[in-house]
Parts: C-alpha cells; structure tokens; sequence
C-alpha cells in the first residue's frame, strides 16, 4: 500500500500558532491547555491587555517588600492573583485607591486557634476585616484532647476556608510526661501520615526541649520525619551550647523569647524570631527594637493565644504593627515582617498562590488603609475579594462535644498541704512565673487545683499562687489548660473551688467565675472544652460578663482566664502546676509542695 505523505509545514512566526489554532478547531483540541495551563495563559493575555482584568485598583501607594519601599501604581488582578502594576489595563471593576497606603495582607506566624475560643471559620470572620489573610496554626490544644481527629479535624476546615490557614502538625502530644491528656501520646507514625495533606506545613513547636537535648527517641524520631519540612521551635530562655544543640536539629523559629537579648542570640544562630502579643503574653515592647531594616527578613510576629476580646478591642496582627510602629520601628519594616518575612520563611512565596508580596504573580492579598503609621485598615482583599463580600461557615463535629469526664470532688479534697510551701508567682502578661517559700496562708496566697479530666480518674493535685490580688475572694475555673487542658481553678475557699469545677463539668468545659457558692458568669465552651460554636460577637459579650465578675471577686489581673490556663504548662519556667503535682520547669521534675 502507498503511504501517504504530507507537507512539511512552513515556519510561522512567534504568535502565529495561537492565531492558526483559533481558525482550526483540530489543532485548538490537540494544544487544549491543562487547569495550570489555562490559568497561566489567563495571566499573561490580563498582563498584556489581550482580555479584561477582574479587578484594577488605580491610584494605590503600595509598598513593594523587597526593596521597603512605596511605590505608586493601578494593580491589575484577575482569577484572585496581581498580573501588573502597569497603567492602561482594563477590568471589568475598578476602585480607586485615592493614593491611600495598600500593603500585603498580613500573616500570623504562630497561633493556636483553639485559644480564640473560636471554631475556625468564625475565627476567620474575627480576624479577616482586620487584615490578616493567612495563619499558621498549631492545633495541639484539639490534638492533646482528641488526637489524631483533632489534626484531621482542622485540616478539613482549613481546606473549606477564605483566609489561607496552614496547618503545623502538632509535635508535642502531649507537651511533657509531667501531665495527663486525652489523646495519649502521638508518635511520628501518627503524624507521617498527614504530612503531604495540601494544608499541612511541617512539624509544629517543639516544645519538650529537655527531651530534646538528652536524646529522646520519640522527639528524635519527629524531627528525622519532617526533616524536609519547616520545623518550629519553643525554647523560652535557652542559650549557649544548649540553645546551639537545639537549633542542629532543624528547628528554624522560635515565639518565646520575651528578653531582648534572648532574642539576638536566636537570630545570630539562624533562628527565625516571631514576636508574640498574645492575651497573655506580651513581648512586643521588650523586642521592638530587635526589629530593623537588616533584620526584617527573620524577624515577624505572632499572635499565639489572643481572645475574642482583644482582638475586637485591639486587634490582631494589626495591633502588632500599630505598636510596633508606636515602638519605633519604621512602617515598611514594620509591614514587611507582618506578610513577607513569614511566607518566605513558611516557602508561602512560592508556587501559583504566592502570598507576602505585591507583586506580579502574587495572590492579592491585600490590606488597603487609610494610614499607615497607625494601620488603619480600610478593606481587605483576599484573591482580590472584598472581605465584606465573603461569608463563613462551618460545623462543629460531634464527636468532640462534651468531652469532660471527670467527677466532681469533695471540697476537702482541694486542699494543699500547709505550713511553708513553694508558692507559684504570676506575672501579670507573662507566662512565666517567679517563685517563693513562705506560709501557705499569708496574704494574697491562694489555692491551686488541677483535675485531670479526660476519664483517667485522677485525685486533684493542690498547690499555692500569689498574682491575683490581696482581695480576692471566690473562685474562677478553666478547662482551658495549656497543653493537656485539664481542669484547674483558683480560689480562697475549697468549697467555692469545688462549685466552680461542678459548673464547669457539668456544661462540658468553659470559664467560669464563682462566690459563696454562686456561679456568677459562665462561658461554655462544648467543643473539646476549648472551642464555641458562637460568634465571636457573643464571645466577646461573655467575656467581658466574666471580666466583670472576677474583679468583682476581687482579681487584680487584667486576663485571668488564659493567664489560669497558663499555670499548667510545665514547659514554661519557672514553676508550674499539672495533674500529677508541682512541676520544677528548671528541674524537669515534681516536687513536693511543703519546702522541707
């Protein structure tokens, strides 16, 4: 048989392929782009002027982060990604940004979710108008109470969200051996499998630093599995040889420093610094001027654990940049490490939905303001969509309903030893605590409790703490208690103690505050006992009722709640409280409460 043959077809000039495949309908099906395809041929045809832009904002003064510099432009954006900064485009919206500031929508480099009380999407609705476009979150608190459904739980919804929320798998399950939690403990062959999830970054804080540096295997073995992956740090204090050691092993941040020079230290030894301004935790004054031109590309902030409450009073990452600029530091520098420095840290600059930057190819993610020195935030664009315009929702699974299990104990049984005992200090917006020998019954000492709670039938462990004031009188309990969340109260009398744990278990977790065997404000928060399915609206409303009611007690600090949550973590110095007795930080180990 006669083969046939064919032309050989002529050389076309550059374009001319396109312009012959819109003629021939054969060849147009044989060069039909994939789904990365059609978005890049998008891009470049809005770049170009080809086809019409979804969005221009004109007459905008944005500050382009790599050079900390504002610059004047129209943004041509279109499928929720900047494709110019060149004037003539057209699109089928434009707003005028009538010159005002526009700066990259800001990231949370470290937060914990839970600790908003919040479920996620109305944490989303908090936090979106008020600029924050992406978050790093660590849901260990979840994970401590529920497990591995815990991480699946908020991998699912990060995946169902506006704002870009990755996900650290939670290293430190529990946080120590010092303390009894719900999920037991998490070894890497939990974790491995959910590490290629879309949503998951890497390997959250790690936190046990003395199993760290005496060669556990179980901490060993986590960091060996997420080698290729960012891996956080928590290290508040350490130094020297032991803060070298710790940094070897791969971490590349740290949100606990709360010293200046502790800080210096981290950055001179390639650890990122994200300066925290939580509820409770507030180091932003004591680092600001660690933060400079030359040290924005490893210095960003963070907001760890921040309620409802003050992000509505104050704000959230925008609060950090308000008072950082407030501090000194100069606004670019401010704003750069707000979005930039924490999605190239996190490798978020990469790929087809970069974010950090305005800048062709970057997601626009974008904060407009009406001032910049004083970040007030006009409207926020996430993908090139009006905050306004975006709505939230999301579900609460039942399986972590309602998961107190613990009875409510004798009154008698909430008493510490007395005579001189160690007495545990608050420091009011720190999370460290001091420390002190004297008389369990002396003036402005008050008792301590934790229950454990997840089912394990744990008598209460009982010490003393000093903080909340001379007058204080009644109780206020938590199920909120970092990390393995059981519960813990304070009070001056066993009896209003032990009404406010019966309160608390008997509406599934919360706060609460209590006198004379009244309960006069209660939050409840069913969701792990961490979390509300309630606006953050009606959050807020709660927690300024129990604000109201622990001064009312006579309680001199002004966030009592997270503060309470704090004094059970055995990973921050200097002394603390968990279900299995009083915990030495420094020592790694329980000590008896009565000083001998």
């Amino acid at each position: 048989m006669k083969k046939k043959t064919t032309k050989r077809a002529k050389a076309r000039p550059a374009g001319a392929l396109a312009k012959s495949s819109r003629r021939n309908p054969r060849i147009r099906r044989r060069q039909k782009p994939g789904a990365v395809g059609t978005t890049l041929c998008r891009r470049i045809d809005a770049a170009m002027g080809r086809i019409d832009c979804d969005l221009i904002i004109k007459n905008a003064r944005y500050l382009d982060v790599f050079s900390c510099t504002w610059k004047e432009g129209d943004l041509a954006i279109i499928d929720g990604t900047i494709v110019g900064n060149e004037p003539g485009l057209k699109a089928r919206r434009v707003i005028d940004a009538l010159g005002r500031p526009l700066v990259p929508g800001f990231i949370d480099a470290h937060v914990h979710v839970e600790s908003s009380l919040l479920i996620p999407n109305n944490f989303e609705k908090a936090v979106l108008p008020r600029g924050t476009t992406t978050a790093v979150c660590d849901p260990h608190e979840i994970t401590n109470v529920t497990g591995v459904a815990g991480l699946k739980y908020f991998l699912e919804a990060a995946s169902k969200l506006s704002i870009d929320l990755r996900v650290m798998l939670s290293s430190c399950v529990p946080a120590t051996h010092l303390e009894t939690n719900g999920a037991g403990t998490l070894a890497a062959d939990k974790l491995v499998p959910l590490r290629e999830h879309p949503k998951a970054l890497g390997l959250a804080e790690m936190m046990n630093v003395p199993g760290i540096l005496n060669k556990d295997p179980n901490m060993l073995g986590k960091l060996e599995a997420f080698s290729d992956k960012v891996i956080d740090g928590h290290c508040p204090l350490l130094s020297g040889a032991s803060l070298s050691a710790y940094a070897s092993t791969g971490v590349t941040s740290c949100h606990e420093s709360s010293r200046l020079s502790e800080a210096a230290e981290k950055l001179s030894k390639g650890v990122a610094v994200w300066i925290r301004e939580g509820s409770v935790a507030k180091d932003l004054r004591a680092l600001a001027p660690l933060l400079t031109l030359s040290t924005s590309t490893s210095v960003g902030f963070c907001t760890d654990d921040r309620n409802p409450l003050d992000i509505a009073t104050e704000g959230h990452i925008d609060h950090l940049v308000r008072q950082s600029i407030r501090y000194g530091v100069a606004p670019e520098v401010a704003y750069r490490s707000a979005s930039w420095t924490v999605a190239r840290h996190y490798g978020l600059d990469r790929g087809l939905a970069r974010a950090g930057a305005i800048a062709p190819g970057y997601a626009a993610d974008l904060v407009l303001l009406d001032d910049a020195r004083s970040c007030a935030v006009a409207e926020v664009f996430k993908r090139g969509i009006s905050a306004r315009e975006i709505g939230h929702s999301g579900t609460m699974p039942r399986n972590m309903l309602n998961t107190v299990r613990a009875a409510v104990p004798e009154a008698k049984d909430l008493e510490g030893p007395p005579g001189q005992v160690h007495v545990i200090g608050v420091r009011a917006g720190r999370i460290l605590t001091d420390r002190s020998v004297t008389a369990h019954d002396a003036p402005g000492v008050a008792r301590l409790s934790v229950l454990e709670r997840h089912g394990h039938g744990g008598a209460p462990a009982n010490a003393y703490v000093t903080g909340f004031g001379s007058r204080f009188r009644g109780a206020i309990a938590s199920s909120v208690g970092h990390d393995s969340h059981n519960l813990i109260v304070v009070g001056d009398r066993t009896d209003d103690m032990r009404y406010a744990l019966a309160a608390l278990i008997d509406c599934g977790g919360g706060f609460c505050v209590a006198r004379d065997r009244g309960l006069l404000a209660r939050l409840e928060l069913p969701f792990g006992g961490l979390m509300s399915g309630d606006s953050h609206e009606d959050i807020e409303k709660k927690l300024r009722e129990l604000h109201r009611a622990s001064h009312m007690i006579g309680c001199e600090l002004p966030e009592p709640f997270l503060q309470l949550a704090f004094l059970s973590l055995p990973v921050i110095p200097t002394l603390k409280l968990t279900d299995k007795g009083l915990v030495d930080v420094d020592l790694f180990r329980v000590i008896p409460v009565r000083a001998v």
